[in-house]
């Protein structure tokens, strides 16, 4: 736990913000069947702005590495031991968040949770996974060199999908080799179960094609900030974006966009989309000066593991304490915002949860503790 913030670059803090503002409201939904389509992923092949929200945490976490790499750095092994510890420690939260509360009552006796059945990879297991590769990437290898190996990683992944053991359709949900490898590694006990069976949206094998998004991230950022945020460089990162999009969508006639097989082609549009969102945003809040709201969103930008676990943890609490025949969370949707109207009710009670977390944010914010790893 830090109680100091280090030096912080608007847009950053404000496209970080943002990203978890929509994280917040996509995820806590008052009740999923009645929830607008924008604010749902692709059920598989397609794409909704939903989809960008993962993608775009990824992209962030490569730009915060790039404000990381102007402060003096160890070297050698003190450089990998460093690394590898802030990756594990990611890693390992990610994990307890899925163990947490660490018990569960069954036929009104409480039992601890054992690590049987406790799922494995999921979000903050990627970008951890997604930092350390990177750092130690962008720490040996060109600017250069790192573009034509995102390249390689996105073709090679491609390939993967086709090469690896599969079944009839290699993109299809039960046959894919992403899965496969998961249940050959991690076991089925240890995937997510949401899809009505084994399945993990965030695997091992589809992790590879989401470094290129880190990759990117910290690319983009390097090229603005090693210009000073000049007119021209916002201008050739909007023109690379613009440029991505048009060959993801060519390459999507091929290869689908899929989320949850994070395929190349949608490791490649959400990296376009991404690139376009922070030269609009370097351009009005380093150049312009602008404040766009900013405020607001960088109060979560500033605290954003801190916020995502504080987020993920009430959910579970709200999920797990029983009210009524039900759970606390769907109490308090029925009680109060059901009346408002389905799809209204729904989207109030998913932004009145986000404002619930930007105000801890705030408080921890105007305290200056920020949660550091």
């Amino acid at each position: 736990m830090s109680h100091s913030s280090s030096h912080r670059i608007r847009s950053i803090d404000y496209l970080r913000g943002l990203t978890i503002c929509f994280m917040i409201i996509v995820s806590m939904p008052g009740n999923y069947e009645t929830t607008f389509a924008a604010l749902k992923h692709a059920v598989w092949h397609g794409f909704t702005p939903t989809d960008l929200v993962f993608p775009g945490f990824i992209f962030v976490s490569g730009s915060a590495l790039y404000i990381g790499s102007k402060k003096k750095q160890p070297c050698g092994q003190d450089f990998l031991l460093k690394t590898f510890k802030r990756a594990s420690v990611i890693f390992l939260l990610g994990v307890g968040l899925y163990w947490f509360p660490f018990f569960r009552i069954t036929d009104g006796s409480l039992h601890l949770s054992t690590f049987t059945n406790i799922r494995i990879m999921g979000v903050l297991q990627r970008i951890a996974i997604c930092y350390f590769l990177t750092s130690i990437l962008i720490r040996y290898i060109s600017a250069t060199r790192l573009v034509w190996l995102s390249a390689i990683l996105l073709l090679s992944y491609w390939s993967l999908l086709y090469m690896l053991p599969h079944g009839n359709d290699p993109l299809a949900i039960r046959e894919n080799a992403v899965l496969n490898m998961d249940l050959a590694i991690l076991g089925p006990n240890h995937l997510y179960q949401g899809e009505g069976f084994p399945f993990d949206p965030e695997g091992l094998l589809s992790t590879l094609p989401a470094i290129v998004n880190c990759i990117a991230g910290y690319l983009s950022l390097k090229f603005l900030g090693d210009r000073q945020y000049s007119l021209e460089s916002i201008l050739q990162v909007l023109l690379a974006g613009c440029t991505l999009l048009f060959l993801a969508y060519m390459w999507s006639y091929i290869l689908p966009f899929n989320k949850k097989l994070w395929t190349s082609s949608f490791a490649l549009l959400t990296i376009s989309l991404d690139l376009v969102i922070l030269a609009a945003l370097v351009y009005f809040l380093e150049t312009r000066k602008m404040n766009l709201g900013s405020d607001f969103f960088a109060v979560f930008g500033k605290n954003p593991l801190l916020i995502y676990l504080f987020f993920e943890m009430t959910g579970t609490v709200l999920y797990l304490t029983p009210v009524k025949n039900s759970n606390a969370y769907r109490w308090t949707y029925d009680t109060f915002f059901s009346r408002i109207g389905g799809y209204a009710g729904s989207l109030f009670f998913a932004i009145s949860f986000m404002l619930i977390c930007w105000l801890v944010a705030k408080f921890l914010d105007r305290r200056k503790i920020y949660l550091r790893v």
